[in-house]
């Protein structure tokens, strides 16, 4: 799926959001813990709650690796139920995976292949041969970490050059060159929205992936007006403030309440754009 595919699906939905399935079996609604795989019925569930607007599923893999092989299965069965009844939306593994050539090789088997994803979260730390692996997939993309809305981002990525440039800016203006906006994302933090202007400027065509909408207090309107471009390029992810939005019967419902209240929210921003 390249980004001009990803472009007529968010304006045929009237939406950019990712759905990030943080699917954590101690959160579950009570009835559904004596089902027989009661994550992948929660996921089921979710999905078709909320399909009609979104265009991007998330799985954060660490509420699946967790759980030992169960937990694998059940992010396999995931992925495999999104592209079979839903082949249109796009499917990242959020596995923030960075190592060196041959490990990150198996890696991308283990997303690209086995499991069919679109795409896999990336950490550059390792530099070009720890990615590139990944690149050598037509069709796939990286979402390399770039600003993230974590209190310790601070940390490292603030860090600035003798040319006064930050890392984060660093990072992405040396790892654009190795693929295109066809095979190349970027992680940019929901409460950093003002910084989208200066990731913008080194990042024009890209999609950017950007999390901390709902739970974590970002605002959706700020994001669309510092990071949107030409073909949108953005994936807002949402992940709790959805899934979690009831822990009753009604789970499902109120999902897709969240998603829809969102969506709708989307739509203004993009027509305020003129993209649809």
């Amino acid at each position: 799926m390249d980004h001009k595919v990803l472009f007529e699906n968010i304006k045929k939905k009237k939406s950019y959001l990712c759905v990030g399935l943080d699917s954590d079996i101690d959160k579950l609604p009570e009835h559904l813990k004596n089902a027989e795989r009661p994550v992948l019925e929660f996921n089921k569930q979710i999905i078709d709650a909320t399909a009609a607007f979104t265009v991007a599923y998330k799985p954060n893999l660490a509420f699946y690796e967790s759980r030992g092989l169960e937990g694998w299965e059940d992010l396999e069965l995931t992925a495999r139920y999104i592209k079979e009844k839903y082949p249109d939306i796009f499917l990242i593994a959020d596995a923030k995976r960075g190592d060196i050539g041959n490990t990150s090789k198996m890696y991308a088997k283990a997303f690209f292949e086995k499991m069919n994803f679109d795409a896999v979260t990336v950490a550059p730390y390792m530099g070009e041969d720890s990615v590139s692996p990944f690149l050598s997939f037509d069709g796939k993309y990286i979402i390399i970490l770039a600003l993230t809305s974590n209190p310790g981002a601070s940390d490292f990525q603030y860090f600035t050059s003798k040319e006064g440039k930050p890392l984060f800016t660093e990072v992405i203006e040396k790892s654009k060159g190795w693929g295109t906006p066809d095979n190349i994302m970027y992680v940019v933090g929901a409460t950093k929205a003002s910084m989208l202007v200066n990731i913008r400027e080194s990042a024009p065509d890209h999609f950017l992936l950007v999390p901390g909408i709902g739970a974590q207090g970002g605002s959706l309107e700020e994001v669309a007006k510092y990071g949107m471009n030409k073909q949108c390029g953005l994936l807002v992810n949402a992940s709790r403030s959805i899934i979690f939005a009831s822990k009753g019967v009604d789970f499902a419902d109120q999902a897709a309440a969240e998603s829809n209240m969102l969506q709708e929210q989307m739509e203004v921003t993009l027509k305020d754009a003129a993209l649809i």
